[in-house]
């Protein structure tokens, strides 16, 4: 159970990320360093989810 709130905790974030990052696409007009800094963010945390649900079937946790 735990497994399962880690991962909707994590695309709740991812998905939190990208709204963020389109906030600030369309407030910022100067160029847009907090875009690529909120887009550097998602792309963390969607590399880090995916190695959690690797984990997670490696270990087992996930149902085969």
């Amino acid at each position: 159970m735990l497994f399962k709130i880690v991962v909707v905790l994590a695309l709740f974030f991812i998905i939190a990320s990208l709204f963020s990052a389109l906030y600030f696409l369309a407030k910022d007009k100067d160029g847009g360093a907090r875009t690529v800094k909120a887009l550097t963010l998602r792309i963390g945390l969607s590399i880090t989810l995916f190695l959690i649900l690797l984990i997670g079937y490696y270990f087992g946790l996930i149902g085969h």
